[in-house]
């Protein structure tokens, strides 16, 4: 629910007025106080956005009614011996019953009439009461009256539910309504599911295009998880394909692909699908941070890139024939994050020196983002990276200027972004239910363990619903949404914790209570102990277009040793060391373990022991 402020600077001078509504089965209250003294004129809106056996998620609106302040402390207690586990826009303790927030650099100033939108958490209850707070105080002035209570939901939703009830989806959040709103659209239907409505051919969804829409499921990929014991649960689910070599687009005999991208999109035309994904995925000098995925197109080939690589691949997204089909492509996984964090610092390479020198990563991702702007049925998202990599606010704020930097020079600027997807190819977890950064444990927050190194985000969606909300501000449409690979970051199995830990001390307490299981979050190759993740899934939280499995289940990153050109590497893939699991580290994994699983095969071959393990600890489970 989202509370509108207008006007209220005035109002806040006439006296007290309180409101309290809970509307029957949501969890909804709002509560408005002005006092006589507009500077302790408060309003707080506070909503269980989702609720399940355990636990469950709750989303705060705080209004200022008196005058502006720079910086906010919001109390209030507990009835039912709720408890925090893990919140966002704020920094969060608890003593028991009482919660304390505090805001955070980029919301604690407030205008008179000013939101601060979007403080959310997710906490446990006891699944038997789980009263709305009764009192709240904004820097110490009261701004609440008494509370209807209302009925408690009575679907309480469980862990392997729907997308607005699954608690694998943090409560949504929203921006001020004094900004621009958030883009909010209704959770309904897998992507392989559903309608298959279309516009008419030539118009360009505004909103989220995965509404309504079919998804292309890729039979090459169905067919090796069919043939897998117990594979036919998932066969059927939506992947994307990956154009990872000028190969891919023709897929001549010999180059290890066996299907076409016209093939692909007739394929998707047969099966009624009116949606196929696809990831742009071959800058020159691509993955200057890695070598498992290092690209065929020299460091200099831009005009290759262009011309080779990005107009046969127009050519055929541009055919009238595809009108229909909606055109998911994920543009150039790493290239632009790597710019940010691998240039000038200890985590630096050579070679991503050269293309930042040189200016290609971000030209050639201009010239993918123009090209597919012009064919109406395209929609670009483009990656970004995932938490663990640019979570900090100093890798953050520059990421955030790049891009906008990147779609301006753009023809067409702004409007040739459909969005941006995080974690692809990656394993950090979707929420981390027992984790919250802003917490302290034995007098140290819990992300300054080694893990996190005080990075501010330990999962996706809250990085990704900041990431639009830093986006819109910098210049991108409100249109824009969000995309979570989730296609391996389930963490599920006998390992998955249950609850959270006891222990006073603080890396006992984070090492017993998250579900990332890596040895470090820098670690992205074959990873023991992965599982799946959410099966795609259409407008699960507000600002995300998608849940959607971008890396194919069961496709290696990478080899675990140096397999030589033939024909087990006909591409003459390279070796990266990330990919041996006897490997000690780098700097980019804080010198850690690389967590890889054994005997892999060459990045994007078929590992069936990987697969295996995905289904075994997927979460929620097969």
């Amino acid at each position: 629910m989202r509370f509108t402020a207008a006007g209220l600077s005035r109002r806040a001078r006439l006296g007290i007025l309180l409101t309290a509504v809970l509307a029957a089965g949501s969890g909804t209250a709002i509560i408005t106080a002005t006092a006589a003294n507009a500077a302790t004129g408060c309003s707080v809106s506070y909503t269980i956005t989702n609720q399940w056996p355990t636990g469950f998620g709750a989303n705060m609106n705080i209004t200022n009614l008196g005058d502006p302040i720079t910086s906010w402390t919001l109390k209030w207690n507990f009835a039912n011996g709720q408890t925090i586990q893990n919140g966002w826009n704020g920094t969060y303790s608890q003593s028991g019953t009482t919660v304390t927030v505090t805001s955070l650099s980029y919301n604690g100033s407030l205008a008179t009439g000013g939101v601060a939108s979007g403080v959310g958490f997710n906490g446990n209850w006891n699944g038997s009461a789980n009263a709305v707070p009764t009192s709240f105080t904004l820097n110490g002035n009261t701004c609440t009256g008494g509370v209807s209570t209302g009925p408690s939901p009575t679907n309480s939703p469980t862990r392997t539910s729907s997308p607005t009830s699954s608690p694998t989806s943090s409560p949504s959040r929203t921006t001020s309504p004094t900004s621009s709103p958030s883009r909010t659209t209704s959770p309904t239907t897998s992507p392989t599911g559903g309608s298959t409505s279309n516009p008419p051919p030539g118009t360009h969804i505004t909103g989220n295009p995965f509404q309504g829409a079919k998804q292309y499921v890729n039979p090459d990929w169905s067919a090796k998880a069919a043939a897998e014991t117990g594979g036919s649960r998932i066969s059927n689910q939506a992947t994307f394909v990956w154009l990872d070599s000028m190969a891919a687009i023709t897929a001549p005999a010999g180059s290890g692909y066996t299907t076409s991208l016209q093939q692909h999109m007739d394929n998707a035309i047969a099966q009624g699908a009116n949606a196929i994904g696809l990831v742009i995925y071959d800058l020159p000098g691509r993955d200057c941070s890695a070598l498992a995925s290092n690209g065929e197109i020299a460091p200099d080939g831009l005009d290759t890139y262009e011309h080779s690589y990005i107009d046969p691949i127009a050519a055929v997204l541009g055919n009238s024939k595809y009108s229909n089909v909606r055109e998911m492509l994920v543009i150039e996984p790493d290239s632009l994050p790597n710019l940010v964090t691998n240039v000038n610092s200890n985590t630096s390479t050579t070679a991503c020196q050269t293309m930042s020198q040189n200016g290609n990563y971000i030209k050639g991702v201009q010239y993918a983002l123009s090209t597919f702007h012009a064919i109406p049925n395209a929609y670009n998202y483009i990656d970004a990276a995932h938490s663990g990599w640019l979570g900090w606010d100093s890798n953050f704020g520059p990421a955030i200027t790049l891009f906008a930097q990147v779609a301006q020079g753009a023809t067409g600027g702004f409007a040739t972004v459909d969005g941006f997807i995080t974690n692809t190819a990656n394993y950090t977890p979707t929420t981390e239910p027992f984790i919250n950064p802003t917490m302290s444990i034995g007098g140290n927050p819990e992300n300054s363990v080694n893990f996190y190194s005080f990075n501010p985000f330990a999962a996706e969606l809250p990085y990704a619903q900041t990431f639009w909300q830093k986006a819109t501000a910098a210049g991108f449409s409100t249109n824009i949404g969000m995309l979570i690979d989730t296609s391996r970051n389930g963490w599920g199995g006998d390992a998955r914790p249950t609850a959270a830990s006891t222990s006073t001390d603080v890396n006992t307490f984070v090492n017993a209570s998250k579900i990332d299981k890596r040895p470090a979050r820098g670690d992205w190759c074959n990873q023991s102990g992965a599982g799946l993740g959410t099966r795609p899934t259409v407008a699960p939280a507000t600002d995300i277009d998608a849940y959607v499995w971008v890396k194919p289940p069961g496709e290696s990153d990478g080899s675990s040793s140096l397999i030589p050109t033939g024909p087990n590497n006909p591409g003459g893939k390279g070796f990266d060391q990330m990919c041996d699991p006897t490997y000690g580290g780098n700097a980019r994994n804080n010198n850690s373990p690389s967590g890889a699983l054994p005997n892999s095969p060459v990045s994007g071959a078929w590992f069936s022991a990987q697969f295996q393990q995905l289904m075994t600890n997927a979460f929620p489970a097969l």
